[in-house]
């Protein structure tokens, strides 16, 4: 009888351990994402006045991608297509932020947010096993209905909206939205006694101790380097030989790249990093005229088409799985991360519909030697924008498209569409049919700041070093 106790005992033993194993050889996956960064303000991007010695050894022992893309020039929308893993446009998701200063619609701010029938990356990795947490910036509606909580994460340490101050809320200042105050959990009121990239940091850095034995996803989700431009005094005084304005944003970055830091150091003292994949990247381009961010050499900035306003800065690192020190220099996007991700935790996103992304990991090891997309479309109301091959068309409302040979032109200095009239039509016309298969926006909005879009375009136009 003792025998055939034990036996059973070695059987259950068994089958709990190899499940363990199962857990555990899932890999963790950090998603760091910062706001508004400039394309050249880090040192991994050539950068000689950004101090950013640990994003600069991710890169260094990671891969660097030299041509990923978002979905859309601004914030929100951005965001919605990375979580999904979709063209937001498909969902009714317009490029335009949802509530709050940056537009008033016709519908209530309560209505505006991710469409609840569209299911997150959270969503799909915690059904995956994971332990899911989104520290910082939502912009997918300030409604309880949309909240992280709601959206796949199981513990959420930050705010609804898309910008705040970097120090405490002033509940006295009549110019601070409800969606700015920092929430634990839900509905939890409470203001960070640090700076905030600090304190979303040491959160992530809580939650990998808490969960260290379980597979985990995290997005750090830094507000920096958004305005306000708010800085630590002794994080300013490094940069005391710059001008005001690009001291400010330096002394910010350097403090969004020390946090980042700070978590990647806890995932080595805790022998995590080999098993975790890393991604910093950014939500949209930098907007040079109000954060002074630096997108050379690429001509545009934040909320328009041109390669400043999409191309971001993108490191992948996971030790052992991916080359390290390498650059991949096909396009991208920050739609892949989804399949990416979800391929990493055991699901096949071939098996899901709808998804425009497709998993990097082939691409990345050199498996698969095509590119990761043929084509990549961006669009704003009447605006609109392809990508075929090397080959890019912008399209206007009120002037004749624009065409570059990105191969030869990354400033977007030459226009060819004059050169290539027929190319130009064709190219037109796959926008426009790809227009076709998206739905209509699921709010109209009066839009307050529209008109900087065009300003910033014009006034950033091959405005490059």
């Amino acid at each position: 009888m003792m025998k055939l106790y034990l036996m059973l005992l070695l059987l259950i033993w068994s089958g709990n351990f190899h499940q363990s194993l199962q857990v555990q050889s899932k890999p963790n996956i950090v998603l760091i994402l910062a706001d508004d960064a400039g394309y050249a303000d880090f040192g991994f991007q050539g950068s000689k006045e950004m101090l950013t010695p640990n994003l600069d050894s991710l890169a260094a022992k990671g891969v660097k991608f030299t041509q990923a893309y978002v979905s859309a020039a601004v914030c929100g929308p951005s965001r919605a297509g990375l979580l999904t893993g979709k063209y937001q446009q498909k969902f009714g998701f317009e490029e335009n932020n949802v509530p709050g200063y940056m537009s008033e619609s016709c519908l209530s701010d309560d209505e505006m947010g991710l469409p609840l029938d569209q299911k997150t990356l959270a969503d799909y990795l915690l059904a995956q096993g994971y332990q899911t947490a989104l520290f910082g910036k939502w912009h997918q509606g300030n409604a309880d209905k949309f909240h992280p909580l709601k959206r796949g994460f199981i513990e959420f340490n930050g705010f609804r909206g898309g910008a705040r101050s970097y120090f405490p809320f002033d509940k006295n200042n009549p110019n601070t939205r409800p969606e700015d105050r920092l929430e634990q959990g839900f509905r939890n009121y409470q203001e960070a006694p640090i700076y905030l990239t600090d304190y979303l940091a040491d959160k992530a850095v809580d939650f990998v101790e808490e969960n260290k034995a379980k597979p985990f996803f995290i997005m750090l989700s830094f507000n920096a380097v958004h305005t306000p431009m708010d800085t630590r005094p002794e994080d300013l005084e490094i940069f005391a030989g710059l001008i005001e304005q690009r001291q400010k944003l330096a002394a910010m970055t350097y403090a969004m790249d020390r946090a980042c830091g700070l978590l990647i150091a806890k995932l080595k003292s805790e022998g995590l990093l080999d098993n975790t994949l890393i991604v910093f990247t950014n939500d949209n381009g930098g907007p040079s005229d109000a954060n002074f961010s630096d997108n050379s050499p690429l001509s545009g900035t934040k909320a328009n088409h041109l390669e400043g306003g999409i191309r971001v800065p993108f490191i992948m690192s996971f030790p052992g799985e991916l080359p390290e020190g390498t650059t991949y220099d096909m396009p991208i996007s920050t739609l892949d991360l989804l399949p990416t991700f979800l391929h990493l935790a055991g699901e096949n996103p071939t098996q899901i519909p709808g998804l425009d992304g497709v998993n990097l990991m082939p691409f990345v090891k050199n498996e698969n030697k095509a590119r990761p997309h043929d084509v990549l479309f961006w669009k704003k109301e009447n605006r609109g924008a392809i990508r075929q091959g090397d080959w890019k068309l912008i399209r206007f409302p009120d002037r004749p498209a624009e065409l570059y040979d990105l191969s030869r032109d990354i400033s977007e200095s030459n226009d060819l569409a004059g050169k290539y009239p027929d190319f130009v039509k064709e190219l037109y016309k796959k926008l426009f049919e790809w227009e076709l298969t998206l739905e209509r926006p699921l709010w109209l909005l009066q839009r307050k700041y529209e008109g900087d879009a065009m300003k910033r375009m014009g006034q950033f136009k091959n405005n490059y070093k």
